[in-house]
């Protein structure tokens, strides 16, 4: 079994691929990690989330292209 990394999302971002990523991590709509994230940033006043989001993007890395997946989804959008 292939171990899972945490990465940024290179084809599923809005800002810096962060949300989209752990989307991608934990196998669920990326709509609704989005929106549960709005959702707490704007209860929790927005500040926190807004530096949680910085800080995640910072340290989570950008997932490279040596993954065959990504190379097999590029050629795909090409045709």
């Amino acid at each position: 079994m292939a171990q899972k990394k945490l990465t940024r999302s290179s084809n599923n971002k809005v800002l810096a691929g962060v949300l989209g990523g752990l989307a991608e991590y934990f196998e669920v709509d990326a709509t609704l990690v989005r929106v549960c994230y709005a959702a707490l940033s704007v209860l929790s006043a927005g500040f926190p989330g807004i530096l949680l989001y910085i800080i995640m993007a910072l340290i989570i890395p950008v997932k490279g292209p040596e993954d065959p997946k990504d190379r097999f989804e590029e050629a795909e959008v090409v045709k």
